[in-house]
């Protein structure tokens, strides 16, 4: 579903967020990416919608090269792909449905939403994906009101109302308390195996990551140094990952 093809992203200062990454990623996969901060993580996900353009290399998703997509086929292509940000990426002074809806721009013309026109098929889809993450009733609250957990579900609400075929999710619970965490991965975890969606999750938490994952992907300064079953990533893996002995940080996310 999504490939990458020798792909090396060089930021304009010089620093490498990727050297030559070769992997493919099949649908349906629930995929944990970990690293120290600064190994590739966040660049690798940005690249698959391409909120950040890679220096060489191709990228694929469903056979469609992002890397050379433009205009309406960029737009195609950016809107079967959901987002979830760390820190929550919503407009806090509107209502949680609204927020949902937001998904809903890439399906319509820039008058229609800019008013707020949205038609109640668009509308019933808002609230059976806050439905699917139990916050229904927080659909007229203002965003700013509810907790950081609410908030990172409503995030999840709008990839879903988007009618996403792949989630990305960068440090979706960074910011977190260690119960709230496990509600929003088990969402992300469900949502992936009952609507057969292809998520793709950062963590830190490397004992999250070992109860979550299926399939790790491991950077290193910008390589990509171990692809495999969690299954096989044993703590001498992650050490080669990490570029030393794990210790309490990584396993709690510190």
């Amino acid at each position: 579903m999504i490939e990458f093809k020798n792909v090396t992203k060089v930021y304009p200062n010089g620093t490498v967020g990727l050297k030559n990454v070769s992997v493919k990623i099949n649908e349906g996969e629930f995929i944990v990416i970990v690293g120290l901060s600064g190994a590739g993580k966040s660049t690798f996900l940005r690249c698959i919608n391409r909120l950040h353009d890679i220096s060489e290399g191709d990228i694929t998703v469903n056979g469609k090269s992002v890397t050379s997509a433009k205009g309406k086929d960029l737009r195609h292509i950016r809107r079967s792909i959901g987002m979830v940000f760390q820190n929550f990426n919503l407009v806090t002074r509107s209502s949680v449905l609204r927020n949902v809806l937001s998904g809903r721009v890439g399906y319509h013309s820039t008058i229609r939403t800019l008013i707020g026109a949205f038609p109640k098929e668009d509308i019933e889809l808002a609230f059976k994906a806050l439905d699917r993450v139990n916050i229904n009733e927080k659909a007229y609250s203002r965003a700013d009101e509810l907790s950081g957990g609410q908030q990172q579900r409503v995030s999840i609400a709008r990839a879903l109302a988007q009618e996403a075929k792949i989630i990305l999710a960068d440090e979706p619970v960074a910011s977190l308390d260690p119960v709230t965490t496990v509600q929003v991965m088990d969402d992300l975890k469900r949502i992936n195996e009952e609507l057969g969606i292809t998520t793709i999750v950062n963590l830190h938490h490397i004992d999250l990551t070992r109860q979550y994952a299926k399939r790790i992907l491991g950077f290193r300064a910008g390589e990509l140094v171990y692809d495999g079953p969690i299954e096989s990533a044993t703590d001498e893996i992650f050490a080669e990952i990490y570029g030393r002995p794990i210790g309490k940080e990584e396993m709690l996310g510190g």
